[in-house]
């Protein structure tokens, strides 16, 4: 018996914590059919927009065929799309065919980033005129699909492919993203020529960044010493973002600015070195949340200076 004064704490019945359990594994199993749902739906629309583009140009007609209108899922049209565009005289397209459909295939998460960032290319791009269009042509939508693969692969400890990978996704694409580097869904890379991504480099959920950013390193230094970006950012062309800086959730980064340190959430960064838009006391906080979906680089400029052309 407990001492006289103190109550018996009890612990949740096993009947509790199974039923919590039961309702977890529920919600789970919802967010999974809806993720498929999605993805079924998505990929239904490419599909049409494929059959479309193959009545409207004869020319493309065997082209869309065998990227798109002959597979049955998202999953295998971009592993067949990915191992032809990354293959080599020693790297089959065969091979690396099997290895992303097999890495998509076990791990439901990729495909749904891969839905995600199909669609901020196609609301955040004004230039892009379907979610086919983007599947196909569009680098730095391939290039994160195809980091996603090479990222897995590092977790796996398979390294040495891994890196394989990153090497043939430098050359095709240009855009050079360690396959160590996370990065969240809802991606944006716009033009995405010159883009590197370091090693230890963190990006949230629906960021946008232009081509010619760079997130490295301030030099030698070993263990985290990449920039951290935070969910809903906006990096504008040229940017350069050095060290184990941490740019807050809705943060922009001006076109051609060099970040040396820390960015506050919604503020906005520009110049050589980068200032604060509004001072380093009192910087201005924007009202936007998401930055990286409106994509709006220009609406800090009547704070930032009254040079007219």
């Amino acid at each position: 018996m407990p001492p006289a004064g103190e109550l018996q704490q009890s612990s949740p019945s096993k009947d509790t914590q199974s039923d919590e359990a039961s309702a977890v594994a529920a919600a789970a199993a919802i967010a999974a059919a809806a993720a498929d749902a999605e993805a079924a739906g998505l990929w239904t629309q490419i599909k049409a927009e494929a059959r479309r583009d193959a009545e409207a140009e004869p020319a493309l007609a065997s082209y869309l065929y065998s990227t798109i209108l002959s597979h049955s899922s998202l999953e295998r049209s971009i592993s067949f799309h990915l191992g032809n565009k990354l293959c080599s005289s020693t790297l089959l397209s065969t091979l690396l065919y099997d290895l992303f459909l097999n890495t998509f295939t076990s791990d439901p998460s990729l495909r749904n980033a891969t839905v995600a960032d199909l669609r901020a290319a196609r609301v955040r791009d004004p230039a892009c005129i379907s979610f086919s269009h983007c599947l196909l042509n569009y680098k730095g939508f391939l290039a994160i699909q195809a980091h996603r693969i090479s990222h897995k692969l590092w977790t796996q400890t398979r390294k040495p492919l891994a890196l394989a990978l990153h090497s043939r996704i430098s050359e095709v694409f240009a855009v050079d993203i360690h396959p160590a580097a996370k990065i969240g869904k809802g991606i944006l890379l716009d033009h995405a020529t010159g883009v590197v991504i370091g090693e230890t480099a963190v990006i949230g959920n629906n960021v946008s960044i232009l081509h010619h950013v760079t997130l490295g390193g301030t030099g030698k230094a070993c263990g985290d010493r990449h920039p951290k970006i935070g969910d809903g950012c906006l990096i504008g062309a040229g940017a350069t973002i050095l060290g184990n800086v941490k740019i807050g959730a809705g943060a922009k980064v001006g076109a051609g600015s060099v970040v040396l340190i820390d960015i506050p959430p919604r503020a906005t960064a520009v110049g050589n070195p980068a200032r604060l838009v509004g001072g380093k006391e009192k910087p201005t906080i924007h009202d936007e949340e998401c930055p990286g979906e409106s994509m709006d680089h220009t609406s800090f400029i009547s704070e930032w200076s009254d040079y007219i052309i």
